[in-house]
């Protein structure tokens, strides 16, 4: 492929990957302090384009160079929000979070694919007691934030108001997003294992904290599973009128997989998991997706599919997810 070639495809990929409503030539004069001709004449391949133009446009467009170039190696690049920031506040987190969501409903097609390992983050903030709870744990445990050293919780204490509002804007976003999901008996073990080792190490203010938790966590599967009967996402307490995308709920009871989110946006693949329990990883690189949702499509094919059909199978599902959450009452 000749040089030009090359360059005509780079600015080809940089298209394709920007929300619509944004002009790449206005990106780009911005980013390289260019005037619209000089930029048309660049994606033209009229006029090289510079290593340190180059460098620029990868940095910002978090576009990999082995990638255009087909290079016969297995590097991908992965994206880390937040690795350079030694302490983030879990609110600006969470802000973060609703950011990269509304980025996603700026595309006209869209899709989400969750392996989930765990309860997806943005479920825990349809109830307050229970986002109150697993934003107190992540803070003071997972963050390690030093002036909940000693801390109890009580949802009185710490209700995390302006939290659970971002946490219901995300939901709110996600919403809009056709999704399959695919789950396991084992899906909610870690926040089961949280609320156990808090009523065990003394950190819960009072047993009635506990209780509060795990009825908001009941009502969480209780949503869940109201969705997965309809076959739709929707807001609690909401009418037929407000239903949302539709979801696909699967469950496959032999294989555990990893927290894996796999997004098709205007038919570019996006691929997101997690690591150290808050923090995730982002790579648009195309080998990677595709064997990302080839994976994915093999465990549908041998899993269950309980939204709108499998009543008998989701009745079973959630009845054995509510038995082991009501053991932590006795």
């Amino acid at each position: 492929m000749e040089t030009n070639e090359i360059q005509q495809e780079l600015f080809i990929h940089l298209k394709k990957a920007l929300p619509p409503h944004l002009s790449l030539v206005d990106e780009l004069c911005d980013l390289l302090d260019l005037s619209a001709d000089s930029v048309y004449r660049r994606i033209r391949g009229e006029k090289p384009i510079s290593l340190a133009e180059l460098k620029k446009v990868c940095e910002h467009f978090n576009f990999s160079i082995d990638q255009l170039l087909q290079l016969q190696n297995e590097s991908v690049l992965f994206q880390a929000p937040g690795l350079n920031n030694d302490r983030i506040e879990f609110i600006d987190y969470i802000k973060g979070m609703l950011g990269q969501f509304k980025y996603f409903n700026s595309f006209e097609q869209k899709e989400i694919k969750y392996l989930c390992k765990d309860v997806p983050f943005w479920y825990f903030y349809l109830f307050p007691e229970l986002a109150s709870f697993k934003t107190f744990f992540w803070i003071k445990t997972i963050t390690s934030d030093p002036g909940y050293s000693g801390k109890q919780f009580s949802f009185k204490d710490f209700p995390f108001d302006d939290c659970f509002i971002i946490g219901q804007q995300i939901l709110k976003e996600f919403n809009k997003i056709p999704s399959v999901e695919l789950w396991n008996k084992e899906s909610i073990n870690s926040t089961i294992n949280q609320i156990a080792y808090y009523k065990e190490a003394g950190i819960f203010k009072g047993l009635e904290d506990m209780i509060m938790v795990v009825d908001s966590f009941q009502q969480m599967l209780d949503h869940l599973q109201q969705q997965s009967e309809n076959g739709v996402k929707f807001m609690p307490g909401s009418t037929d009128v407000s239903h949302q995308a539709p979801i696909q709920f699967y469950v496959n009871e032999l294989i555990l997989g990893n927290n894996t989110i796999l997004f098709d946006l205007n038919g570019q693949r996006v691929s997101m998991m997690t690591y150290s329990v808050l923090n995730y990883l982002i790579t648009r690189d195309t080998r990677f997706a595709d064997k990302a949702f080839n994976n994915f499509n093999t465990l549908l094919s041998r899993s269950t599919l309980v939204s709108k059909t499998g009543e008998k199978d989701r009745n079973r599902f959630f009845n054995r997810l509510r038995e082991k959450l009501n053991n932590l009452k006795k």
